[in-house]
């Protein structure tokens, strides 16, 4: 993995909350974030006394490294998102200023906490489809804005895998968006969920309250039998 490949773009709890991945009923569990980046959900709950750890490659740069990526990339992700943006929904976020200065505030929360988090590893360098971590070690697993939406550069049997290790190190997964970059319904999907109920799982899709990107309004939750 190399840093130039990587556009951070990091997003915080209230979105979190509203795409129906964490909820106040799950403040007693112990959570894993699969691929939250340079997220300030981590330090947020925290904060609030939530037993959280995020994984991402991400992490095994070191601060200074991530906010100088973080300072590259943000003025081109402004400029797509201008020539793109009736591709997106401006209702909880007005405009492209609004959104920069609201991923910029919770990247630079994550950027704070960062090399203190690490030590107490909060945030590791792992990647999904393989963890270290113990069978269900995890009440929750999620992940956010990796899975189906980056449909073309992961293929069906990477998202089988990655799913199952989330699955295996945690007792319910939740995933958000199911959604691909062409705003259309990851190619994946449907054959993930037959084969989950095929395997025995329990799995349901839910609507949230969060939609930014047109269409992106559901979340997958999947439990154990």
């Amino acid at each position: 993995m190399k840093l130039k490949n990587v556009v951070p773009w990091g997003r915080n709890l209230t979105e979190y909350r509203a795409m129906g991945l964490y909820t106040d009923a799950d403040k007693y569990k112990k959570i894993l974030g699969c691929g939250d980046g340079p997220a300030s959900v981590n330090v947020e709950l925290t904060h609030l006394g939530i037993n959280i750890t995020s994984i991402d490659p991400i992490y095994q740069f070191n601060k200074k490294q991530i906010q100088q990526r973080v300072q590259e990339t943000s003025m081109l992700v402004s400029e797509q998102l201008r020539q793109n943006r009736d591709d997106f929904i401006w209702k909880n976020i007005s405009n492209v200023d609004e959104l920069i200065s609201l991923r910029l505030n919770a990247m630079q929360e994550f950027l704070e906490d960062f090399e203190s988090g690490k030590r107490e590893e909060q945030y590791q360098h792992q990647e999904l489809p393989k963890l270290s971590f113990n069978n269900k070690e995890f009440d929750l697993a999620w992940s956010s804005h990796f899975l189906f939406l980056y449909s073309e550069h992961f293929d069906f049997v990477f998202h089988k895998k990655a799913i199952l290790e989330m699955l295996r190190v945690a007792k319910e997964v939740r995933i958000f968006p199911l959604l691909d970059l062409k705003n259309e319904k990851s190619p994946h999907l449907e054959g993930i969920l037959s084969f989950l109920q095929e395997s025995g799982y329990i799995f349901e899709i839910q609507k949230s309250d969060y939609e930014f990107q047109k269409g992106a309004n559901e979340v997958l939750k999947i439990w154990h039998k």
